[in-house]
């Protein structure tokens, strides 16, 4: 598995669908999900450090799980199939719980928790974005991350959900 840490989140037109980016650790692969406009907003605030007045879904998530004495110890992208992708929270004590990767992925932020993806669905929907510098790309600073994500605005505005769909799904 593959350790992924967020680029960042751009809502793209005709549907204003949100894009969550997430990018290799210790590669060069980019891995785009559609989710929602509520896990995007939750997600986006704790990227920002903003702390709502009142808790949010995942925070209240967060919070039940440290309550019942758990720890949330990664979350794992593990499959996807005719363009929706598929995660697992994992728990101490080897407990797995079935989750949507953004539900996922926000309370992972939360819960300080890695986020990790299958070989599997790197390989099938894992993509290369192509970088001006390659020196950036090794670089982890702020301007290699605006990079990146002016790169994946780019990469977006060539491509649509349709295009994850798999050579067997029908279009």
């Amino acid at each position: 598995m593959g350790e992924m840490r967020i680029v960042g989140i751009r809502v793209e037109p005709p549907q204003n669908q949100p894009v969550l980016l997430l990018r290799e650790v210790a590669g060069s692969r980019y891995l785009p999900i559609w989710i929602g406009q509520s896990e995007a907003a939750s997600i986006a605030l704790e990227q920002r450090g903003v702390e709502p007045p009142r808790p949010l879904t995942h925070d209240l998530i967060v919070e039940l799980v440290t309550s019942f004495g758990r720890t949330l110890v990664e979350v794992r992208i593990v499959d996807m199939q005719e363009g929706t992708f598929y995660a697992e929270m994992v728990f101490d004590g080897d407990v797995v719980v079935q989750a949507r990767p953004s539900d996922a992925i926000a309370v992972a932020m939360r819960a300080k928790a890695p986020i990790v993806a299958s070989d599997e669905v790197l390989d099938d929907a894992g993509l290369l974005i192509p970088e001006e510098d390659d020196s950036a790309a090794a670089d982890e600073d702020d301007a290699s991350s605006d990079d990146a994500v002016e790169a994946f605005r780019e990469f977006l505005d060539q491509v649509s959900p349709e295009d994850f769909l798999g050579p067997e799904s029908p279009q």
